[in-house]
């Protein structure tokens, strides 16, 4: 069992367009955010569950949910329902 959740490779071809990250523009404040959350050593800055529990369900990882409020932030979004929009 994987230790987290995780979602599409973004590296991954498909139909259309050839891969998930062609979707994102290259100017978008996103990539910038999923850089920065990714140098980040959660584990010194004091985020709980970055080692991941053996029992129960896996969980998502911390970064992701760190990118998902940062870019929530960036884009003055406060719902988690507006958001996944």
């Amino acid at each position: 069992m994987k230790p987290f959740i995780e979602g599409e490779d973004r590296n991954q071809s498909t139909l259309f367009p050839e891969r998930l990250d062609d979707y994102v523009g290259t100017d978008n404040p996103v990539r910038i955010v999923d850089v920065f959350v990714d140098e980040l050593d959660l584990n010194n800055l004091g985020f709980h569950r970055v080692e991941p529990l053996a029992t129960g369900r896996p969980s998502y990882h911390p970064s992701i949910l760190l990118k998902l409020y940062i870019y929530g932030y960036l884009k003055r979004i406060q719902s988690s329902r507006r958001l996944e929009r």
